[in-house]
């Protein structure tokens, strides 16, 4: 089939089996015509407001079924979808705002004088739910970036809203599946393989957040065949008791997919004895899809810690920050090159691509002799301790080795001797552990130089249902200024 458009591909779900169940929430069910006629009478009451032809739609909205129906009623408008994160600060809200200039802003209001509908909105019993003429925009998703290193930026994809639904999206994300959405739907994978896959003849289990347990029950009560991940996500469903790991019914789940930060090798390791290496996938790639790097479970084990070999046409070079190639085991700046025009455009930021279309995001790793890709860490949080470079990540996974830890994220703080110290905050989750336990425990395991000076405990995640964090922020609440 040829390509149609995101609009038409709904309509087509709900005209082809109507009565199917394509989302499940905490509240109920959603059936494709259900969701075809409820997104209608949105798109007709949206346009009312003043959307139009490629505008640009803010949505922050929580997990649940709305979400869904939201997004398709802007596509419908021939609109483009712009999801931000629902923990963002008022000040990040208005900031993003004012730099999209979204026609409507649904699940917010703004500071700036712009159309805006709350969460739960719909629009009166008289607007219409019959199909809309045809329409699709120039750019059919408008994720922003994580925003860990920064303030976030808009990914505007240069793809329209125009696919063929017949068209598996990727060999690990095939057609007709149970798909398990765990992360926040405002995030840029999770909104991706969500929707990709419910073009596609997925029915989405959706949580309101990650839960370790309900994450297991949900596998078993709806036979879910396929769920994203994350590195926290698979730490902490194994930091359950061994019992229930046991207990948990996964014969239904085909292939776990995980992205979105380096995953440690002994985190791996144990969750592909856990899971199964034939199940578990993971893939390297940005909201900017400028490149894709991929690893079968099978594949980790000979070649344990990397992220993979390019596919999908692209080519990886590993750079000195000089911008010379560096032969194959040297760490240096990762670099992409994917066939074809540019996958996406900034708003609110300058994009590093090259005129020949090499790109980079700003990873620093490196390649072995077989071409395997190993992700170090971010250029941008390398700490530098007394002249010597540290990387974060391999403070995080030591500390997160700890049992009563959940999740850590470490970060360098100005220092008059050393240039920066080494700090570190760690996610006990109310467990009985105090901070010099924990850094007398990490002290005999982490080299003076990796070593972190202070260890601040908290009760709560330090990362959110996408893996992301910020360093940075972390740095500042907990550094001299803060």
């Amino acid at each position: 089939m040829a390509r149609q458009s995101i609009s038409r591909i709904f309509t087509a779900l709900a005209e082809q089996d109507p009565h199917r169940v394509v989302a499940t929430d905490d509240a109920g069910t959603l059936t494709a015509v259900e969701l075809d006629q409820a997104s209608n009478r949105l798109a007709r009451a949206y346009l009312a407001l003043g959307v139009t032809t490629d505008s640009l739609v803010t949505v922050s909205l929580p997990n649940t079924v709305e979400i869904v129906i939201v997004c398709v009623a802007v596509w419908k408008c021939g609109a483009t979808p712009q999801p931000i994160s629902t923990g963002l600060s008022l000040a990040e809200r208005d900031e993003l705002v004012e730099l999209v200039s979204p026609a409507l802003v649904v699940g917010f209001e703004a500071e700036r004088d712009v159309p805006w509908v709350p969460v739960g909105w719909t629009p009166g019993a008289s607007v219409s739910d019959a199909a809309l003429p045809d329409a699709w925009a120039a750019s059919w998703k408008a994720p922003t970036s994580s925003g860990s290193t920064g303030r976030p930026k808009v990914v505007l994809a240069a793809g329209p809203a125009l696919m063929d639904p017949d068209l598996a999206v990727a060999p690990y994300l095939p057609r007709e599946q149970v798909q398990l959405v765990t992360g926040p739907l405002t995030h840029s994978a999770t909104f991706t393989y969500a929707f990709r896959g419910l073009m596609t003849g997925h029915a989405l289990v959706i949580l309101p957040r990650f839960d370790e347990t309900r994450a297991l029950a949900a596998i078993e009560t709806h036979r879910v065949t396929w769920a994203l991940l994350v590195p926290t996500m698979m730490h902490r469903l194994l930091r359950l008791p061994e019992s229930e790991r046991a207990a948990a019914d996964l014969s239904s789940l085909l292939t776990v997919l995980h992205l979105g930060a380096p995953c440690p090798p002994d985190l791996k390791r144990r969750f592909l004895d856990w899971v199964g290496p034939e199940r578990v996938v993971e893939v390297y790639a940005g909201s900017e899809s400028n490149g894709l790097v991929m690893i079968r479970g099978d594949e980790w084990l000979a070649h344990p810690g990397s992220v993979g070999r390019a596919i999908g046409g692209t080519t990886v070079a590993i750079r000195s920050a000089d911008g010379a190639e560096l032969p194959a085991n040297e760490v240096g700046r990762i670099w992409l090159h994917r066939e074809g025009e540019p996958t996406y455009r900034y708003l609110g930021g300058s994009s590093s691509r090259t005129p020949d279309g090499w790109d980079t995001i700003g990873d620093l790793g490196r390649v072995d002799d077989d071409g395997y890709l190993y992700v170090v860490d971010r250029a941008d949080d390398l700490i530098l301790r007394g002249g010597v470079n540290v990387h974060p990540a391999e403070i995080e996974r030591v500390l997160e080795a700890h049992l009563a830890v959940r999740s850590a994220v470490a970060f360098g703080v100005p220092d008059d001797d050393l240039g920066q110290r080494i700090e570190a905050v760690v996610d006990v989750a109310g467990a009985a552990v105090e901070a010099g336990d924990v850094l007398a425990w990490a002290a005999g395991r982490l080299d003076g130089a990796r070593r972190p000076a202070r260890i601040h405990v908290v009760d709560d995640p330090v990362r959110n249902d996408a893996g992301k964090t910020s360093r940075r922020a972390y740095a500042r609440r907990f550094g001299p200024a803060g």
